[in-house]
């Protein structure tokens, strides 16, 4: 059966989970400040590096006493630095989900080749059992699926007389969702995913549980400069005030700045996860009334308000006919499902996307659901 094309396009087709939608009215104008063709390390270059800084605890709630510190090679970069730095004291549990928490249980074991390994692995749609988790071990999980759109409802699950550290790889659910600090040691996320900034850098927060590990303990391996956190056994303090480990792009700091501005105008961390909240029910909303499509994840205090995945009752070829489909109709760009997951469409749903065009993307997704059946 065909349908008529839908009158009404989104006013921003940019639905990909990452790098995702800039925030609303962004134009190259918002960088006019930006301290190009000057040193990073400069006086000027490290004042803005250090704003950042002050911004991303003020907007995200960051506790005084935990170190924030802007890294190379966005969330990947920083993750990695967490896993080389800190681990091999002590056995660790790898939790995962979906294809990043699996690629992070694998360097562990086949790069870091650690021994006392346990491996809590869930399929895509699931939570592993957290409440086998070891907490006398070290645990690294992720916050939110970026590629199942699961995500962990709370941190009640997370021992607070823990002996091991918590790692949580947070990309995708940092500005959107409430992470407990006070349940985690490190967290990690890039700037590129909920505040719609440019890809390249990445943040790790580290608690003083973490930062006394990372003095009394020095990992077997040799540590490539990148991870390197500490010097003669003290850590490297400047990291974490804005003297970074290697050159930045000083545009791609001011666009975090004023990014960060914006998320204070909708109302901080609240107005950040509010407005994804209301995204994330537009989508849930069009799959309650389809018999056809269902989100990915099956437990409703586990979905994502940001990578919002969805299977469709139908043959593998059909969403990636969709995607082909509404990409050629300017109507939604780059929401197929991730390579690694179940065939289905994947829809960002994070703040800097206005409800809006989520409303007006769900009739196209009718349209291309039976062009893409009727063929």
């Amino acid at each position: 059966m065909t349908m008529t094309k839908p009158a009404l396009k989104p006013a921003c087709a940019n639905f990909s989970s990452g790098p995702c939608a800039k925030i609303p009215g962004w134009t190259p104008k918002s960088l006019e400040h930006a301290l190009v063709g000057r040193s990073h390390r400069s006086s000027e270059g490290k004042a803005r590096l250090k704003l950042a800084i002050q911004l991303t605890r003020e907007v995200l709630e960051v506790p005084q006493d935990y170190l924030i510190g802007i890294v190379p090679a966005s969330d990947t970069g920083a993750v990695e630095m967490a896993l080389w730095s800190l681990l091999g004291e002590r056995g660790v549990d790898m939790l995962a989900w979906e294809s990043f928490g699996e690629g992070w249980v694998s360097d562990v074991v086949k790069q870091l080749k650690l021994k006392d390994v346990r491996k809590l692995i869930a399929p895509y749609g699931e939570l592993p059992d957290l409440a086998s988790v070891n907490f006398n071990n070290d645990v690294v999980f992720t916050w939110n699926g970026t590629t199942s759109g699961v995500r962990v409802a709370d941190a009640s699950w997370i021992a607070d007389d823990r002996k091991g550290l918590t790692i949580c790889d947070a990309t995708s659910a940092a500005f959107a969702q409430n992470l407990e600090f006070a349940k985690l040691d490190v967290v990690t996320f890039s700037w590129q995913k909920v505040l719609g900034g440019e890809g390249a850098h990445g943040v790790i927060i580290l608690s003083p549980r973490a930062v006394a590990r990372l003095e009394s303990y020095s990992p077997p391996w040799p540590m490539p400069k990148i991870f390197r956190m500490t010097s003669g056994g003290k850590l490297i303090a400047g990291i974490f005030e804005g003297e970074t480990i290697n050159t930045p792009s000083m545009l791609c700091v001011e666009d975090y700045i004023v990014a960060l501005n914006w998320a204070k105008s909708v109302g901080g961390l609240k107005g950040l996860m509010a407005r994804a909240d209301a995204n994330a029910a537009v989508v849930q909303r069009w799959m309650d009334q389809r018999p056809h499509a269902k989100n990915l994840a099956k437990v409703n205090a586990t979905r994502s308000n940001t990578s919002v995945c969805l299977t469709l009752d139908a043959p593998e070829a059909v969403p990636k006919k969709m995607v082909k489909l509404l990409d050629a109709e300017k109507a939604a760009f780059d929401i197929g499902s991730y390579r690694d997951a179940p065939p289905g469409l994947r829809i960002w749903c994070g703040a800097t996307v206005e409800t809006s065009d989520l409303e007006a993307l769900m009739p196209w997704l009718d349209w291309a659901y039976a062009e893409a059946t009727a063929s």
